[in-house]
């Protein structure tokens, strides 16, 4: 007979990632609990909720034998609805499930953050990373609705591990994609390397952010933790330290970046999770040529 700490609730789950992650928690073995606003009828999970993520009435039903939380659902961008809606929809979700999962016992939950929350991809002012390669201490320069809401969401993960003894980690995703998504990504990025700038060329296969996910239930001790999780490499053809000479030349450097070595911190979450990316895009190195004028 399972445990109770088997279950697993996703939220978000019908999602480009909540997908990936209710396909790795089948292939685990672990009973799961999708909730999401629609139920599509193709979902990998034992159990379907559907409700809003910010209802405390349908998260506690969804929290029904439940052990771990891993928090997906939220607009992804602020583009996609009114500041109010993106802010507070997201900031509001975020509080009640991981309110409801404390007070039903849970004891590990997952929180997807972004790296859009140093407040670089959709700022309408010219900003620039303080320095590289960006990491968990680096300054948020927030001018957005969406980056508001995830700054928020990792000081609620921050409020309820001490609150509640919890293991709270908010990964800082980048761009993710299936091989598809990426490839045509990629090619955004070798004909106008420029666009890739303010996300720092990062990005990560779907496949490898729900093993994060996984590996982020169940290895970090109690507490919480912020960590960036991205592939190794770039997804722009072109060397790393070339690309930040022509778009951030003012930025400084504290590491050098051989090859297409993205600028972000990755030893955390190779420390506290264990994580290192395994699906990488093929794309080669070409040289720059210094074509265009920095961000």
């Amino acid at each position: 007979m399972r445990s109770r700490t088997d279950r697993v609730l996703v939220t978000g789950a019908g999602g480009l990632l909540g997908r990936a992650v209710l396909s790795a928690l089948a292939s685990a073995g672990r009973p799961v609990t999708a909730l999401d606003r629609t139920d599509p009828g193709d979902l990998p999970a034992d159990r379907v909720v559907v409700g809003d993520a910010g209802d405390p009435s349908v998260v506690r039903a969804a929290l029904a034998d439940v052990g771990g939380v891993i928090h997906l659902a939220a607009i992804p961008a602020p583009t996609l609805d009114t500041p109010l809606a993106v802010f507070g929809g997201n900031t509001r979700a975020t509080f009640v499930v991981l309110s409801e999962a404390a007070a039903a016992g849970v004891r590990r939950a997952v929180v997807a953050s972004s790296m859009s929350v140093l407040g670089l991809a959709w700022a309408q002012v010219p900003l620039r990373p303080v320095y590289l390669p960006v990491d968990a201490r680096h300054p948020l320069q927030v001018s957005d609705p969406y980056a508001l809401s995830k700054q928020t969401d990792e000081a609620t993960a921050a409020m309820m591990a001490r609150r509640h003894g919890m293991a709270v980690t908010a990964l800082r995703f980048p761009f993710l994609g299936g091989s598809a998504r990426l490839a045509r990504r990629a090619e955004e990025f070798a004909a106008l390397p420029r666009s890739g700038a303010l996300e720092l060329w990062a990005y990560l296969h779907t496949s490898d952010a729900a093993a994060a996910c996984l590996l982020a239930l169940s290895e970090p001790p109690a507490g919480a933790h912020v960590l960036f999780v991205a592939a190794p490499e770039t997804l722009a053809p072109y060397p790393t330290e070339e690309l930040l000479a022509a778009f951030l030349p003012t930025v400084p450097l504290r590491a050098r970046f051989p090859g297409r070595a993205v600028p972000v911190a990755l030893e955390p979450a190779r420390r506290v999770l264990g994580f290192t990316a395994a699906h990488l895009m093929p794309l080669g190195s070409q040289p720059l040529n210094g074509r265009e004028e920095p961000v």
